[in-house]
């Protein structure tokens, strides 16, 4: 199992240029680990596309399904005072928003200490080196 940053969920969702390197990922390990938040984050990203006529209501459709499929089988990182703790620290030692620093704190909290064993798959440059630092392997950049 692998946690997945909303960042890398989308090309699952849209086609993308890093779509064939996600699903490759998601192939090899179809057991998502998320934040609670993760779906709220994915929604506001598809509608940020398509409030900007980047991607057609269709479309829109087709990856709310396929957001539905996802969700049904993913394992949520719930919102828990441990993950509030752990992202509050995250803010005081990386330049991360904090949105990503619950996503990397409700990993660091999956992990249950030891980042070294809990694959990170992200494409936010910034999260990426805040969970490179924090110990994950962290896949998809590169």
């Amino acid at each position: 199992m692998r946690f997945w940053d909303s960042s890398a969920l989308v090309p699952l969702l849209l086609a993308e240029p890093a779509s064939p390197r996600m699903l490759e990922f998601y192939r090899d390990d179809p057991a998502l680990l998320v934040w609670w938040g993760t779906e709220v984050e994915l929604t506001s990203a598809l509608a940020w596309l398509e409030r900007e006529s980047l991607l057609e209501p269709e479309a829109m459709g087709q990856a709310l399904t396929r957001l539905g499929v996802l969700k049904a089988a993913w394992h949520e990182v719930l919102p828990t005072e441990e993950v509030r703790e752990t992202a509050r620290r995250f803010l005081r030692v990386h330049p991360l928003r904090a949105m990503d620093a619950l996503q990397l704190a409700a990993a660091f909290v999956a992990s249950r200490g030891r980042p070294s064993y809990l694959g990170f798959v992200c494409l936010d440059a910034r999260l990426s080196q805040a969970a490179q630092r924090e110990g994950f392997p962290v896949l998809g950049l590169g």
